[in-house]
């Protein structure tokens, strides 16, 4: 694990299919020094998970192939990946896309489009979370 209180050594992952989010998210994060890793699906994920082993990821829910909640499944059932939060991503703000996110073991939901401090403050919530336990 990244030494927290440094944001270059933490990895930021953003699973989204939407190229315009991918690079919001990525611009975003590289300005605050995190290292950013970038998936267009499941499947493209779960191969960079496992080599990178990112600090913090995001999931859109929608997404051909292997969808968020399948990916977020997957993720967590890995016992080395448990612990890493994943944070899902969805335009819908639905009570039952967050219910079926905590379900698959999401750690928390953003709402597209985010903003830069929306993304950024659920990064540093989480790894203050990792880092305290």
């Amino acid at each position: 694990m990244g030494d927290m209180a440094n944001p270059n050594s933490v990895k930021v992952m953003v699973i989204d299919d939407s190229n315009t989010i991918r690079k919001s998210a990525e611009i975003f994060l590289v300005q605050a020094g995190y290292q950013v890793l970038l998936a267009e699906d499941g499947f493209d994920a779960l191969a960079k998970i496992a080599d990178h082993q990112p600090d913090v990821i995001f999931c859109d829910i929608l997404m051909p192939r292997l969808d968020g909640y399948q990916t977020c499944a997957l993720i967590k059932k890995n016992s080395r990946l448990a612990a890493t939060p994943v944070i899902m991503l969805s335009s819908k703000d639905g009570l039952f896309d967050r219910a079926r996110g905590r379900m698959v073991g999401s750690d928390e939901y953003l709402t597209k489009p985010f903003t830069k401090d929306s993304l950024l403050k659920t990064v540093a919530a989480h790894l203050a979370r990792r880092h305290s336990t």
